[in-house]
């Protein structure tokens, strides 16, 4: 902070409270998430402790990845390729679950390539998933060309976005300082906008995602066959930013509750933000990548065959497959975008409620 006269933006400070070694929140080394709150249900039916700060959806239950699984091996076949790539891959849990779906459906993978840049996460993860030591690898980049079939889960809305506060109508990038207690905002005037204008002329906090749509562009520039999967929450640009949202998005999650301060606890607590969707399509498109569609986390799970495979499930995970397609709880709140390179194909995830339209 010295060297920028005491001032940063909101981006450099996430990424360092989130990735800071040894000191930030995905670096520090304690558990994170993994399991549920204490009074909740875990899939195997058992009561479980609060030892997490939130819980994800392959966590939840094992019915997500293999629904996830039928679509990556659809993807697999319609792109030509044998590998899958993972971001974040968190406890391993999703990983797990994807490479049994995987074998159980007969698809023989060459790789399964992991880029997480936490060490503690990837220790857990290399325990999670021993019975595919052969195949499975950690990298810390991604390499100049790759091939394969790219999944994210709650990936992109812990990658760092700069905040943009209108106030007076006029437009300040609001940045971090330091003080003797802790931390503090400051604005600075900018040139940056919103990509789209935001009626009106009361004061208005928001995002921009220069990180999550980099991040995409470079996808597109080193993957030369294959397809990409993103799961998350978020919306499309005109609801993202919409008039009345007027607060941003930035939250904070520890111990399974929220707040709004970021410069609260740092490096203790997780710092999200909404996903805006259109901004990652059209980075896509822009760089290179066609969109194979764009709909709700039900729609895809239910395309990808969630609900008859339910039929046969026992009650524990019908219940905890009920908050992944429920419109109040994860159903309509996440969204799956799919991406390819190359010709367009017709994936199963959004044959039924593809909502490309209103990107």
């Amino acid at each position: 902070m010295a060297d920028s006269g005491g001032w940063i933006g909101f981006d450099t400070f996430m990424a360092l409270a989130l990735y800071a070694p040894g000191l930030g929140y995905y670096t520090r080394g304690a558990t994170v998430f993994g399991s549920l709150p204490q009074g909740l249900r875990g899939s195997d039916g058992a009561v479980v402790g609060a030892g997490s700060d939130f819980v994800t959806a392959p966590e939840m239950t094992p019915l997500f990845g293999q629904a996830l699984a039928r679509q990556v091996a659809q993807a697999l076949q319609a792109t030509g390729t044998d590998a899958v790539w993972e971001f974040g891959a968190g406890s391993g849990a999703l990983a797990l679950q994807l490479l049994d779906a995987l074998a159980a459906m007969g698809v023989m993978l060459r790789r399964y390539t992991i880029v997480d840049l936490s060490l503690p996460l990837r220790a857990r993860q290399q325990t999670t998933l021993q019975a595919y030591a052969d195949i499975v690898r950690w990298v810390d980049e991604l390499p100049a060309a790759m091939q394969g079939v790219v999944v994210g889960n709650e990936v992109l809305d812990a990658m760092p976005v700069k905040l943009l506060a209108r106030v007076g109508g006029a437009w300040f990038e609001r940045g971090v300082v330091a003080q003797a207690e802790g931390f503090a905002w400051q604005d600075h005037p900018t040139d940056l906008r919103p990509p789209m204008d935001v009626p009106g002329e009361h004061d208005y906090l928001t995002e921009i995602h220069p990180q999550g749509e980099a991040f995409v562009r470079t996808l597109a520039d080193r993957l030369q066959a294959g397809a990409v999967f993103l799961l998350d929450y978020g919306f499309p640009e005109g609801e993202y930013y919409h008039e009345q949202r007027h607060m941003g998005t930035v939250m904070c999650h520890r111990a399974h509750q929220a707040d709004g301060d970021p410069l609260a606890e740092v490096g203790s607590k997780d710092i999200t933000a909404h996903v805006n969707f259109t901004g990652i399509a059209l980075a896509a498109q822009d760089a290179g990548l066609e969109v194979l569609g764009y709909t709700n986390q039900a729609h895809f799970l239910m395309n990808c065959g969630l609900v008859e495979a339910l039929q046969d499930a026992p009650l524990t995970e019908r219940v905890a497959a009920q908050k992944l397609i429920l419109e109040h709880e994860m159903g309509e709140f996440f969204k799956v975008i799919g991406l390819t390179k190359g010709a367009h194909w017709h994936a199963m995830g959004f044959a039924r409620g593809d909502k490309t339209h209103r990107l």
